[in-house]
């Protein structure tokens, strides 16, 4: 059984500086006490022999290499723009905005 008891519950509350109800207090008490036996239970059956997991699934970097590659020039990327200054793309303003 777990060692979570309402004054610990309502200590823990007052460190984060949480008000809790006592209600509240006395609902966290017995999901918080849940939690604490399952991770002793947990504890009971993890060996030295059984290696410590992060993740079920081995992970590998996806990312390819960063290679450049063929890009736009300036003229072709504002070509089909509404709006350009010629360098740049323009945006009318929104929400009412003046420039």
């Amino acid at each position: 059984m777990s060692e979570i008891t309402p004054d610990v519950v309502t200590h823990l509350a007052s460190l984060a500086r949480i008000a809790l109800t006592d209600e509240e207090i006395q609902t966290l008490t017995g999901e918080l006490g849940a939690i604490v036996d399952s991770v002793a239970k947990v504890s009971e059956v993890a060996t030295p022999d059984v290696p410590a997991t992060s993740h079920p699934i081995p992970l590998v970097n996806v990312y390819r290499d960063d290679v450049p590659g063929v890009t736009l020039t300036t003229e072709q990327a504002l070509a089909g723009a509404p709006e350009h200054d010629g360098s740049r793309f323009q945006v009318s303003a929104i929400l009412g905005e003046e420039q």
